[in-house]
């Protein structure tokens, strides 16, 4: 009783308590009748169109395609970028890239010669490879705090390069004549485009932690102990970090499921629009929604791109959520004549330089345990694939004139 009073008389002498409990239930109540509306709201956008049970069954579909074709391949990749970066580092091949090559990737990139590799593996492979790099301790030692979330702009600049570019030149007997510097000029746009990407990064993540913090390795390097029975032989040591990088490789693999299947589903239900039979319920269909949005700066993006129709759009649409489906757009534009060598340059720097970042940055950046710069690696992607594409159209345009 004399609790009771003496809580009334402290709410009567304050009554601001009484004003922030007040504040307090109605947060409570208005937060989650807001989340339900905007929950139903977006859903409600895809049922609308495609009908309930459409909508689930292409979701389900979707993503169990994304595991099997894209998640399990990515792990493959990872596994084997894993096993080959573990060896480069055991054996002082990171050590010696990082002093060949940091008067070079240092005044271009802002980030050490070590760093190169990276841009090595997944050119070679695709986005994640370069974060199996980034979970050996060995290689992160290069690396001030502020360089590592930049790594996945680095890398994501040129993930699938060597097949995107390989494409482009298998694209000669489609067009007829020679595809070389469409490919060069494409290639030249996507470095320029990582180099600004990359350098926006650093300035975010500069501004957050300085210039002289050294990287926090957290729990990055779990298969990275030393093993004193393995150094006792070569040979040994060889299968060591065969294997110690191959399980980095699958957790790895295991890390970037979530991120790929949720926000790639999404992604994807809001690029592709109905198959030709209707809604289904079967894999990649959806509502076409950002290609709608980009229809309406269709003539900004035409412009800043140098394309020769309107619907070459559709490919760096597409190349935001996947590089490989916007690789199966370009064949068709090339072959009705929608689009051309110069045009194909365009294509080969963005497919290259993007590489379906939207759908992986959110995964890469939470292998990398520093989710809290996803927001600013994909702002500063998505500058780098407009300069990409800016700046490989007019190469293109120089080095027709000179050759």
């Amino acid at each position: 009783m004399m609790l009771k009073k003496t809580t009334e008389l402290r709410t009567k002498t304050n009554p601001s308590i009484e004003g922030e409990r007040t504040n307090e239930t109605l947060e409570t109540i208005i937060k989650p009748l807001l989340f339900i509306l905007l929950f139903i709201g977006f859903f409600y956008i895809f049922a609308e169109r495609m009908g309930v049970g459409n909508m689930l069954n292409t979701m389900m579909q979707t993503a169990y395609r994304l595991l099997v074709d894209t998640c399990f391949y990515l792990m493959a990749v990872a596994v084997l970028a894993g096993a080959i970066s573990a060896l480069l580092s055991e054996f002082g091949v990171v050590e010696l890239v990082n002093r060949l090559l940091s008067p070079i990737m240092k005044p271009l990139f802002g980030m050490p010669g070590a760093a190169s590799l990276g841009v090595v593996t997944t050119y070679l492979s695709d986005n994640p490879a370069i974060i199996s790099l980034a979970k050996d301790k060995k290689f992160l030692k290069h690396f001030k705090e502020y360089q590592v979330p930049a790594l996945t702009n680095l890398g994501t600049s040129f993930g699938m390069g060597f097949i995107v570019t390989l494409f482009v030149l298998s694209q000669i007997t489609i067009v007829g004549e020679d595809v070389a510097v469409s490919a060069v000029c494409g290639t030249l746009g996507a470095i320029t485009g990582s180099i600004v990407s990359t350098r926006v990064m650093l300035y975010f993540t500069k501004k957050a932690v300085g210039t002289e913090q050294e990287a926090i390795l957290n729990e990055l390097n779990v298969y990275q102990k030393e093993n004193e029975e393995s150094k006792k032989s070569i040979f040994l040591r060889f299968l060591n970090c065969l294997t110690t990088g191959g399980k980095t490789g699958v957790d790895l693999g295991l890390e970037i499921i979530p991120g790929v299947l949720i926000i790639c589903t999404i992604i994807m239900m809001m690029t592709y629009g109905p198959s030709s039979e209707g809604y289904t319920g079967s894999a990649f269909e959806g509502i076409a929604l950002l290609p709608a949005l980009a229809d309406l700066i269709k003539p900004v993006i035409s412009a800043l791109f140098g394309f020769s129709s309107s619907e070459c759009i559709a490919v760096p649409i597409t190349a935001i959520g996947s590089s490989g489906a916007s690789l199966s757009l370009i064949t068709n534009l090339l072959k009705t004549g929608y689009a051309n060598t110069q045009d194909l340059a365009v294509f080969n720097a963005i497919c290259m330089c993007w590489s379906g970042y939207l759908s992986t940055h959110v995964a890469m950046m939470d292998s990398l345990n520093r989710t809290e710069y996803t927001g600013k690696a994909i702002f500063a992607h998505t500058l780098g694939g407009l300069a990409a594409g800016f700046t490989a159209r007019w190469y293109f345009v120089f080095l027709s004139l000179v050759f």
